[in-house]
């Protein structure tokens, strides 16, 4: 075998990796939103507004450490997990 055609069966799999991580991603996205609805249900029995700007700033905070513990960039972590809260605040709005 060339070493053009292990880099191409290479590359093949490791697409095939990454396209099996997004579906986790998506997987786990779906969770932490259906896990957002229970805490809307669970808010509206305490009385407690859908808003809780210091609950997330400190999510995002820690998804920040996180991020560079794990050697990624803290910043590109902290908007993605900005999108992530938007996606629950959204969901916990409607059932508000």
């Amino acid at each position: 075998m060339t070493e053009e055609e292990r880099a191409g069966e290479e590359l093949a799999a490791l697409r095939t990796e990454i396209e099996r991580i997004d579906r986790a991603l998506v997987a786990q996205i779906a969770e932490r939103v259906r896990l957002a609805g229970r805490i809307a249900a669970a808010k509206k029995v305490l009385g407690l507004p859908v808003l809780d700007p210091p609950r997330e700033a400190f999510v995002v905070r820690r998804a920040g450490e996180l991020a560079r513990e794990a050697g990624i960039p803290d910043e590109d972590t902290r908007y993605l997990f900005w999108h992530l809260i938007g996606m629950s605040r959204r969901v916990q709005m409607e059932q508000g």
